[in-house]
């Protein structure tokens, strides 16, 4: 926006300079006792001057003005810098070549100016010259300013051409990362589901045990114990359905509850990627024992993903490194790697926008970006007591 009033300002500047400029150079045209501009000159400049100021708004009407007042100024003779005030015209007609695109109207503005210039300047052909010479002269100061006009026209639409792009661009980017934040959160979703499921069998299992366990005990405590059972079972069966409706084949069985599950998977991702002909240095200074549920699977998506990057996106055979420790109340991850072959914009990519979507969600954060030679890829998890 405010470049738009910068722009506006500049050209608004422009337009006045004529209001200028004009008596100035009428001014250093006068030579006491030898040449004086006539007044009529001074009338018909000052008014084309400010006819040119006033007439940003209407280009071709300004232009059709500048063309008629140039006529007698032409056929006035002219002495020094005040034969320039009737070019005003030339720029008229650069402006309307530039800012319409209707061809008659460029046409007009060309023939009007194109009759001032020949008529005024045949007045003051040199009969010793050819015609030839004249109508070169009248094909410059037309063509010249028509030539600028289509030029600037063409570089305006490609200005233009090139906003509407980068807006399209900016827009489907805008969209393809609203998406892929809306799929990590299904995923999530996904994953928090089969957790629910995990401990509602948990509870129904020792509810059924505390049904044999108190089996002699008053029946109000078994008809209350039944009624749990009941309702919990029933709960279970409504979250399992909901998990087959749910469930997407490629992400698999979510079984990741537990510390030693989710280090064990961790550890076969960097095989995995070892496998693949990389380097992999896995340094696991801590356990996620610290870390709930949720944490420990946003810990294990965080390296499968950052791990799934590096085979994406680096040669085989760089050296990889994966640290994890605990730092500040919580988990830091860190994937170091070469950075040859990235994208540009690597930011930009679905998985690192789904890593930082994901990580927000589990109360951490997650930073990638190239330094030097190396991409790195650094996460942080709060530990579950300290998850706002």
């Amino acid at each position: 926006m405010n470049e738009i009033r910068t722009r506006q300002h500049l050209e608004t500047v422009v337009r006045c300079l004529p209001l200028v400029l004009v008596p100035l150079l009428l001014a250093a045209s006068t030579f006491p006792g030898e040449y004086r501009v006539p007044w009529i000159y001074w009338v018909l400049a000052m008014a084309a001057s400010l006819v040119f100021a006033l007439g940003a708004r209407w280009p071709l009407p300004t232009s059709l003005a500048m063309s008629a007042l140039a006529t007698p100024m032409f056929r006035i003779p002219a002495w020094g810098l005040s034969g320039l005030v009737p070019f005003l015209g030339a720029i008229a007609l650069v402006d309307v070549v530039r800012r319409t695109h209707r061809t008659a109207a460029v046409v007009l503005a060309t023939a009007c100016w194109a009759g001032a210039v020949g008529f005024g300047r045949w007045s003051q052909h040199d009969p010793t010259l050819s015609r030839a010479s004249l109508v070169l002269e009248v094909s410059t100061y037309v063509g010249l300013p028509l030539l600028l006009g289509l030029y600037l026209r063409g570089q305006r639409q490609l200005a233009a051409n090139l906003a509407l792009r980068a807006a399209d661009a900016e827009t489907r980017r805008a969209e393809a990362e609203q998406r892929t934040r809306l799929i990590e959160r299904g995923a999530l979703a996904r994953e928090l589901h089969d957790l629910v499921a995990h401990h509602m069998a948990s509870i129904v299992l020792r509810i059924g045990v505390a049904r044999h366990v108190v089996a002699e005990a008053d029946p109000r405590v078994r008809a209350v114990l039944d009624d749990v059972h009941g309702t919990a079972s029933d709960a279970l069966a409504d979250i399992r359905r909901l998990l087959t409706a749910l469930r997407d084949p490629a992400l698999g069985e979510v079984a990741l509850v537990d510390s030693d599950a989710a280090r064990t998977e961790m550890e076969a991702a960097v095989e995995r990627v070892r496998a693949a002909g990389f380097d992999v240095t896995a340094e696991i200074r801590t356990g996620v024992g610290g870390l709930d549920a949720i944490g420990r699977l946003t810990l294990l998506r965080l390296v499968q993903e950052s791990l799934t990057n590096v085979m994406k996106h680096a040669q085989p055979g760089v050296p990889v490194l994966l640290t994890i420790d605990s730092v500040d109340g919580g988990i830091a991850v860190r994937v170091r790697s070469a950075a040859a072959g990235r994208a540009a914009n690597p930011q930009a990519g679905h998985g690192i926008i789904g890593m930082r979507e994901r990580a927000q969600l589990a109360g951490g954060r997650v930073t990638a970006g190239a330094t030097g030679s190396e991409w790195i890829v650094d996460a942080w998890l709060p530990n579950g007591e300290n998850r706002a």
